[in-house]
């Protein structure tokens, strides 16, 4: 399988979701590069911490998706999720390389590809922790060029404390007046599911200054629509 290249994107901008997940395993070092290798913008992924403080990268809070064994993410060591061979695209343990990877190995992809890190911060992190995150990024080198998403307000308010001015994107399945309101009082900008959006909240949320990406849109025609719409992300397994 290959990406679906998209021609005219005018202003908006694709972001690679989960890494190229359409060609590779998701959330592993494998679709981070290979993503990193293709035209897009950016590279959407999931931090969890794990029991002893370290900081890992996969979607679920348990590894039974991803793999043969099914351990809890934040009641795992570091070591031991390390250990786990994760299948590839055909569901299968075949290829050793397959690792759940550390937040580090994101950063320097990142990094030294030239790509927007979009982290999104899963499930509630203390402020202490989401500080740790941020020490790890800065580190690498990494923090100026990360966005960071999450459907837990309280940690992109957390954020905000600490990096008053940084990016972040308030993560939601629906988007209303309550929603709406929450951005404008929290300067935020906005990552939809994309069935939500027309083209009168686009407009009306940039009236008020508000970015607007979109999850998770592997149509082509439903990418040109939101395009045309003028959409300033849209994030993608595979269109690109």
């Amino acid at each position: 399988m290959e990406t679906i290249k998209i021609t005219d994107k005018g202003n908006t901008r694709m972001i690679a979701h989960r890494g190229a997940s359409a060609l590779e395993r998701e959330n592993t070092v494998a679709a981070f590069l290979a993503a990193a290798n293709r035209s897009y913008y950016g590279i959407e992924t999931d931090v969890h911490r794990t029991a002893d403080g370290g900081f890992v990268l996969i979607h679920d809070d348990r590894t039974g998706r991803a793999c043969a064994a099914d351990l809890s993410v934040e009641g795992s060591t570091l070591a031991d999720l390390r250990a786990l061979t994760l299948y590839d695209t055909h569901g299968l343990p075949t290829r050793g390389d397959l690792v759940i990877p550390l937040l580090d190995e994101y950063a320097v992809i990142c990094r030294d590809y030239g790509k927007i890190a979009v982290l999104e911060l899963k499930n509630a992190f203390p402020q202490e922790e989401i500080a740790k995150i941020v020490a790890v990024l800065r580190e690498r080198g990494a923090l100026e060029q990360t966005v960071f998403i999450s459907f837990d307000l309280q940690n992109l308010i957390e954020l905000r404390k600490l990096l008053p001015t940084h990016p972040v994107q308030f993560l939601t399945g629906k988007l209303d007046e309550s929603v709406f309101e929450i951005l404008v009082r929290e300067k935020m900008d906005l990552d939809v599911h994309y069935a939500a959006l027309t083209k009168e909240w686009i407009d009306r949320l940039h009236a008020a200054g508000i970015a607007v990406n979109c999850w998770t849109v592997d149509d082509p025609d439903a990418c040109r629509r939101l395009i045309d719409w003028g959409v300033d992300y849209i994030t993608s397994n595979r269109c690109e």
